[in-house]
């Protein structure tokens, strides 16, 4: 018999109790989690995570905003078509994204103002009239505010055109502001080419410019002129420029048109040139279109008809171009002393009055035929076709 007590405990099993079926179904208790240290506990720590945790969530907002702002900073705008805006001047960065935003060109001023912000640009936005293309990109757009590449608009003036003509068409730009000036510059003055200018150039700007750009061209021509051109200064120089640009406006004859002026002077001999009557008689404002050249405008007396004055007009007629201008400084060597219309658009020289003569008959038979021609158009045009 074993008498070990321990030994006995150990192999005689547990009795077992029963369990009622509710306290079979309870589940165990688990393990109890390990009691928090001191130092975990303390409110320091506590904040020290919490810091960390709101630094995180912070980074990663500040991260996706500065992602998905990037993309819409650089991705395509909503605008379909392309637009000008007008940045007026002291304009500030906040008013250019709303307006920008209010015309759909952007999606979000906020996003584009911290845009501006981050490329350090906020300041540098220049005034002026912009085209935006459609789709434009914020970038896109503030990189084109900052270059300045305002619109650009164009004013032509056309070559033998007046001082009064040009100054009307100034004064019904509506591009251009400002007064027009209230003293006219000297007629051949302003120079006959294209103008380049954005929007809220002043009308006495553009005049200005005109004149200086004339004043150099004339200049420059007028050194580089052939030695023995019987013209004492710069302003016959202009003056003879200005009737050759009235009477030709084809350029492949300008120079010999030139050369019959120049022989004249050199001969003594009367210009007799036509456009000279008609400024005599109506100025800058030029000839009304219905208006003939009468026999007695011929012989009226003015200080511009070049059929009773000898040498120059006291002024220009018109503004000439550059081609004129060359074609005066160094004329075709030529001994041509009369030109008239051949009826095609030119003219035919000759250098005796009796080629001459004869040039103008055949002209007279042109303008004849050509009267015929037109009356007999006007006819049958008045005429009622009969009913088909």
């Amino acid at each position: 018999m074993n008498t070990n007590p321990e030994s006995e405990n150990a192999t005689t099993p547990k009795p077992i109790v029963p369990k009622s079926a509710t306290e079979a179904l309870r589940p165990e208790a688990g393990t109890p989690p390990p009691k928090r240290s001191r130092q975990s506990r303390n409110q320091f720590v506590v904040f020290l995570n919490f810091l960390v945790s709101t630094i995180f969530l912070v980074t990663l907002a500040a991260g996706a905003g500065f992602y998905f702002g990037k993309r819409a900073f650089d991705g395509p705008g909503p605008s379909e078509t392309a637009a000008t805006i007008l940045v007026k001047p002291n304009t500030g960065a906040q008013e250019i994204a709303n307006q920008l935003e209010r015309r759909g060109l952007i999606s979000d001023a906020r996003i584009f103002q911290l845009g501006l912000r981050a490329y350090g640009n906020e300041g540098q936005l220049k005034a002026g009239e912009y085209e935006i293309k459609a789709q434009a990109s914020m970038r896109d757009i503030m990189e084109l505010l900052k270059s300045g590449r305002s619109v650009l608009y164009s004013f032509t003036i056309p070559e033998g055109a007046t001082v009064d003509q040009v100054f009307q068409r100034i004064a019904e730009n509506d591009v251009l502001t400002g007064d027009m000036p209230t003293t006219i510059p000297p007629e051949g003055s302003l120079v006959a080419d294209t103008q380049r200018f954005t929007r809220g150039t002043t009308r006495q700007q553009l005049i200005d410019k005109m004149m200086a750009d004339q004043k150099k061209l004339v200049q420059e021509i007028w050194e580089r002129r052939a030695d023995d051109l019987p013209l004492a200064s710069v302003d016959e120089f202009v003056t003879l420029a200005s009737i050759v640009e009235k009477e030709t406006g084809r350029g492949d004859e300008r120079s010999r048109v030139a050369s019959v002026f120049v022989n004249r002077l050199s001969k003594g001999m009367r210009l007799q040139s036509d456009p000279t009557i008609i400024y005599g008689l109506f100025g800058g404002k030029g000839k009304p279109g219905d208006r003939p050249i009468f026999r007695s405008d011929i012989d009226k007396p003015t200080p511009y008809n070049t059929y009773v004055i000898k040498g120059l007009p006291p002024t220009p007629i018109a503004n000439p171009g550059r081609a004129a201008l060359e074609a005066v400084a160094n004329p075709s060597k030529t001994d041509d002393l009369y030109f008239v219309a051949d009826g095609s658009g030119g003219h035919v020289f000759a250098t005796t009055l009796e080629e001459h003569n004869q040039n103008v008959a055949r002209w007279r038979a042109v303008e004849k035929k050509q009267a015929e021609e037109a009356a007999k158009a006007a006819t049958e045009e008045a005429e009622p076709t009969e009913a088909q």
